[in-house]
Formats: C-alpha cells, sequence, structure tokens
C-alpha cells in the first residue's frame, strides 16, 4: 500500500530520475537512509521498473514522429511472434500498441526524416504479411512527458 510520501517520491522521480536521494529525502520530508528504503521497495514492487534519460529528438538527429495504423487479415500465434519480432528489430519503432477499433496496432516511429518513413515500411512488410498499413505525421507534439498520474498507485 502506498502513500503520500511514496507517490511523491514516484512524482519527483518522473520528473527527473537524476535527483539525489538527498534532495528526494528532503522535498518528502525523510531521513536519507529512510528515503532510500522507499526507493528500494519501490523498485522491488514494481512500481519504478527503470530509470532513463530523456533526450531530445532533434539533438539526436531524430525530428521526425510518425503514427503508423496496421490492420492485419492474420491473428494466429505464429502471426503476432512474427510481427513482435519484427518491430522488436527496428529501432526505430518506440513504441508499439495493440488495439481495439478498426485498427489492429499503433506505431510510434522516430525518424531522421519524412522520406525516411519509407524504410522502416519495407523492413516490417518483408517480415510479415498486413492488409494495411497507414501512416499519419506528427505536426507538433503537444503533449509528451511520459509520466503517469500517481494518485491512482494503490
Amino acid at each position: 500500500m502506498l502513500d503520500d510520501r511514496d507517490r511523491k517520491l514516484l512524482e519527483l522521480m518522473q520528473a527527473d530520475a537524476g535527483l539525489p536521494v538527498v534532495d528526494l529525502a528532503e522535498r518528502v520530508a525523510l531521513s536519507v537512509s529512510a528515503c532510500s528504503r522507499r526507493i528500494q521497495r519501490l523498485e522491488t514492487e514494481g512500481y519504478i521498473t527503470g530509470r532513463r534519460a530523456a533526450l531530445d529528438p532533434k539533438k539526436i538527429g531524430l525530428p521526425t514522429t510518425v503514427f503508423a495504423l496496421i490492420k492485419t487479415s492474420r491473428h494466429s500465434d505464429d502471426w503476432v511472434e512474427a510481427f513482435h519480432k519484427a518491430i522488436a528489430r527496428i529501432p526505430e519503432i518506440v513504441e508499439a500498441h495493440r488495439l481495439t477499433g478498426n485498427y489492429d496496432y499503433i506505431l510510434k516511429i522516430a525518424l531522421p526524416s519524412v522520406e525516411y518513413y519509407d524504410v522502416i515500411y519495407k523492413q516490417i512488410i518483408r517480415q510479415v504479411e498486413l492488409f494495411d498499413m497507414s501512416a499519419s505525421i506528427s505536426m507538433e507534439a503537444l503533449k509528451q512527458s511520459g509520466a503517469l498520474p500517481v494518485s491512482h498507485a494503490v
């Protein structure tokens, strides 16, 4: 069961995973050792699954984000496994979700240019059969904090 200090720690660490434990402890009114134990418990219990640095896509040469919507007429276990392997091999695919509704999957793809989408498209269709794949180019990211609201955590 999480308390308000645990939730605040999760919130702070999502905003900046590089904050020193000393700073975290001060912000949640705990001793450094008590704060460190809480963080360890949150990791052990699976609330914290990793720590990452947020990179600037433009600075690393990936200014273009494309969302690809995929329909498939195949849903067998072997097709799903092949699809999972195919998208796992392509580092530009930074997120993949299975959907309800008119499309089966959506992929978030980080690219150096719009034209590079064709390279990714060809890599996918060489590995798995698709019914349809259409793409939309993100014109502007309005929100992409990646942080989850901690108020629902129990």
